[in-house]
């Protein structure tokens, strides 16, 4: 750590290190204000596809939590940064909600389910079978598979919930075919939302509660890492990975005298 520079901007993980469960993590709100008065620039980042960056300020701000529009940086967002990187005003079938639908609008997507591009698979709670199996024929028929993210579970109050990468396997194994999955832990993530706000992995930081998506895409860009411990990770599981973060602090409240 002695040869990093200086840490200039922050990107941080949502779920798990500034809320739990629809409730504001205890000195998050301290940590966001420290980062708007210091003008650092800061993303808050979401392998959730559901909601567009308007929907989640609305919904932090209830919470207490001031976060701008333009740093809030999602899977979907990433997503449709890397389609119009790769192919241009380009046609897809998504499976997925207004936050993957509206930042493909935005770059000039058409939402077709004849012949597209891509086969674009998010987050939803009303996976149809129907759209699957349309997804399936349409992939077989030549289109490429594009997951929003990973994650095969997701976080309820009864529990957890069959996620993305859950039904990307369904239609990886009816069609032999892995999807490209653009959030977290691919670094992609990350380096498409340090470009976004102007700042450089070598003077930036990544705190997030999951070693196995936060930690290792934060470490892959090449940034600095911060695990809390107040989501999944827990302290005995630490060691199990083969790499390990640049530090390990209980909570968001940690670090904001590292501001």
């Amino acid at each position: 750590m002695a040869d990093r520079k200086p840490i200039e901007s922050w990107l941080t993980d949502m779920d798990g290190v500034l809320i739990h469960e629809g409730v504001p993590i205890p000195g998050s709100d301290a940590f966001l204000k420290k980062l708007r008065e210091s003008g650092k620039p800061f993303l808050v980042l979401t392998n959730n596809s559901i909601y567009t960056p308007r929907d989640l300020h609305a919904r932090l701000k209830r919470m207490g939590l001031d976060v701008p529009l333009e740093s809030i940086w999602t899977s979907a967002l990433a997503t449709a940064q890397f389609l119009d990187d790769q192919r241009p005003g380009g046609t897809a079938y998504v499976i997925g909600e207004a936050g993957l639908t509206t930042a493909l609008h935005d770059i000039g997507y058409v939402l077709t389910d004849h012949e597209p591009d891509y086969v674009v698979l998010g987050e939803t709670r009303t996976y149809s079978f129907e759209a699957m199996t349309k997804a399936v024929r349409l992939i077989n028929g030549g289109a490429r598979f594009i997951c929003t993210n990973p994650d095969e579970t997701g976080p309820s109050t009864e529990g957890p919930l069959p996620a993305t990468g859950a039904v990307a396997a369904l239609i990886t194994k009816a069609t032999g075919r892995k999807p490209y999955f653009a959030g977290k832990p691919n670094p992609l993530m990350m380096r498409t939302g340090l470009n976004a706000i102007g700042a450089h992995s070598e003077s930036s930081a990544m705190i997030g509660d999951r070693m196995d998506t936060d930690v290792l895409a934060g470490m892959e860009a090449g940034m600095q890492t911060f695990l809390v411990l107040t989501g999944l990770t827990r302290p005995e599981q630490v060691d199990a990975f083969p790499y390990r973060p640049s530090k390990v602090v209980d909570s968001i409240a940690d670090l904001v005298d590292r501001i």
